[in-house]
């Protein structure tokens, strides 16, 4: 059974930084294709970044896209979601997700991280 847990959130001032981490057990993480999303209070969950197995591709919403970077070290298990530039508008519970190889939907997911960007 694979496990995702998430750590990293807090609260940061807007402009601030934070680095998200996501720790996979029970299988390697190179099997999966791993992404992060989040949900605001009130909002439904919305992808804000993919990254490929072998970590060689990426993708991102357009929301984020410039100020947050998804990366992967595959030796260690662990995803990350480094955050710069924030806004309160990324103010929302952060959780961390993996898709199994030829799978369509992201199957396993974390618990969340709560991440609260102060004005």
């Amino acid at each position: 059974q694979v496990q995702l847990v998430e750590s990293g959130g807090g609260l940061v001032q807007a402009g601030g930084s934070l680095r998200l981490s996501c720790v996979v057990s029970g299988r390697t993480s190179s099997s999966y294709s791993m992404a992060w999303f989040r949900q605001a209070p009130g909002k439904e969950r919305e992808f804000i970044a993919g990254i490929s197995r072998s970590g060689g591709s990426t993708t991102y919403a357009d929301s984020v896209k410039g100020r947050f970077t998804i990366s992967r070290d595959n030796p260690k298990n662990t995803v990350y979601l480094q955050m710069n530039s924030l806004k309160p508008e990324d103010t929302a519970d952060y959780y961390c997700a993996a898709r199994s190889l030829g799978g369509v939907k992201y199957g396993y997911w974390g618990q969340g991280t709560q991440v609260t960007v102060s004005s």
